[in-house]
């Protein structure tokens, strides 16, 4: 690891948004649109302060320690080592099916332009192309993310300023839009429940925000940079985001967005701004690339945090500022799940791909109920920095609201798979741990024990320590009598004993 950082706010703030802003904002978020309506703004409005709790959560717990491995490290120390090792695992898993659907994806855009070009051989170079750029490093990987994600961003606000320009008629040939399609349209076409029923898909359309916290041990400055970081994250999400679903909803009907078209794009088509749709593939592409890039960043972190904790084999530990051995091997992991989809039948491998929204949500639930008991056993940050305010209150809300976002996949057309699907990862590494540790125990001819399988024994040893160490500050004599006749030695006995 780096002795010192390297990261700056600017380098954080581009390395998130380049992870949170991709395919599914510019493409997914059509089927969320459409089902909530133009209460859609209150979707996104909800999910951003979500996301807000979430983040200071984790900044707070960063800013007392810049730990690798983040929040699976800050789970570790308060629910021990089977909590770490499950929500490590079904990170990196989740992620790693992700980005080999998202490899797929862009080969398919590739080839509407090329024909010819081979699909597989297509996002095999796309994924070794990922791998050898992070190799180059934290500073010059997220300089080049900084540059994809300028060019994503000034995308949205190009859409958002000629969204604008229509719904005002400044541009030429074009009769003002006006409000548009919104004043045939009621806010809430079916109440309540199209909420609800946006807000997983909505959710999405931010996942990856967590990059921040696996990058926090290579920042410059991390107690200052970090909490900076987030605020411009999540003002620039939910800032952009939400100006471009405003400026969308008087352009077009929302019961005529689909999932075949990006949002964008049918909403400019339908004004007669064709061009466009070749130009936001671009962006798409783009979109796709860097989400990979910032994603492979965060698993070669991972990795290498689960391999110095024994959760993953000793040949993948790394001592250098570059997870070599991380990276590459979640790049040759991204190869093979790409190969998973020649080889499975498609109903499978969409199953387990699915598992990737499942994994990022379960993150963010352990990142609250980390938080909660951090903040319980450790009170504020240094300095008493307590960046979440209102708390136990705001992370029991994020809590509850995550879990209620999770509970409600089924509800949601194609995600009951991907909760089952998840549900089955968590067993599966739940199981592995536990075989692994029970190997271990026979090993080293140890008696087997609940206890020691959960690795209780060590929380309960740093709880006694933590307890001690309090009590033994909080000892003070009531009284200067008790220190002199008590605590120090009687000159006059000195006197007698030399006698």
């Amino acid at each position: 690891m780096s002795k010192e950082g390297e990261l700056s706010v600017w380098h954080l703030t581009m390395l998130a948004l380049g992870t949170v802003v991709g395919g599914s904002f510019f493409l997914g978020s059509a089927i969320a649109i459409r089902t909530a309506g133009p209460g859609i703004i209150i979707s996104y409005l909800l999910v951003g302060v979500l996301v807000y709790i979430i983040l200071t959560a984790l900044s707070e717990m960063t800013v007392a320690e810049q730990l690798p491995g983040s929040f699976r490290t800050y789970a570790e120390q308060m629910f021990g080592p089977l909590v770490g090792f499950v929500v490590g695992w079904v990170y990196w898993t989740g992620l790693i099916l992700a980005m080999s659907s998202e490899a797929t994806a862009a080969s398919l855009l590739i080839k509407s332009w090329l024909p010819t070009s081979s699909l597989s051989l297509t996002s095999i170079l796309i994924i070794i192309g990922v791998t050898f750029l992070n190799l180059l490093g934290a500073k010059i990987l997220t300089t080049l993310e900084s540059g994809l994600a300028l060019i994503k961003l000034s995308a949205i606000v190009a859409f958002i300023l000629i969204g604008i320009a229509l719904i005002l008629g400044l541009v030429p040939n074009k009769t003002a839009i006006g409000l548009g399609a919104l004043t045939t349209e009621p806010l809430l076409p079916t109440g309540i429940s199209g909420i609800a029923g946006s807000m997983l898909i909505v959710m999405f359309t931010y996942a990856g925000f967590e990059m921040i916290g696996l990058a926090a041990s290579e920042a410059e400055d991390a107690r200052s940079t970090i909490p900076r970081a987030i605020n411009y994250t999540v003002l620039g999400l939910v800032g952009l985001y939400s100006l471009a679903i405003v400026v969308l909803l008087p352009l077009i009907p929302t019961a005529g967005l689909t999932e075949e078209v990006g949002p964008f794009v049918a909403a400019l088509n339908r004004v007669g701004i064709n061009w466009v749709a070749n130009i936001i593939n671009i962006i798409l592409i783009i979109a796709i690339l860097s989400t990979m890039l910032a994603a492979m960043f965060g698993l070669g972190r991972m990795v290498r945090s689960l391999a110095k904790e024994g959760s993953a084999p000793s040949w993948l530990k790394d001592k250098g500022d570059i997870p070599f051995r991380g990276i590459i091997f979640s790049g040759i992991s991204m190869l093979a799940g790409v190969g998973l989809a020649y080889i499975l039948p498609s109903e499978i491998y969409v199953f387990l791909v699915s598992s990737g929204g499942f994994s990022l949500l379960f993150v963010y639930v352990i990142i609250m109920a980390t938080h909660y008991k951090f903040r319980k056993n450790k009170g504020c940050p240094p300095s008493g920095n307590c960046q979440l305010r209102g708390y136990p209150t705001t992370s029991l809300f994020a809590l509850f609201f995550l879990i209620a976002i999770i509970v409600s996949m089924p509800l949601v057309p194609g995600q009951g798979s991907g909760l089952i699907a998840g549900l089955l990862l968590v067993a599966f590494y739940s199981l592995s741990y536990i075989f692994i540790k029970v190997y271990s125990l026979i090993k080293s001819n140890e008696e087997i024990s609940l206890i020691k399988l959960l690795g209780i024994e060590k929380l309960n040893k740093k709880e006694n320590t933590r307890q001690r160490n309090m009590s033994i500050k909080s000892l003070k004599p009531a009284t200067n009598w008790e220190v002199s006749e008590e605590l120090v030695i009687n000159k006059s006995d000195t006197k007698k004993s030399k006698q």
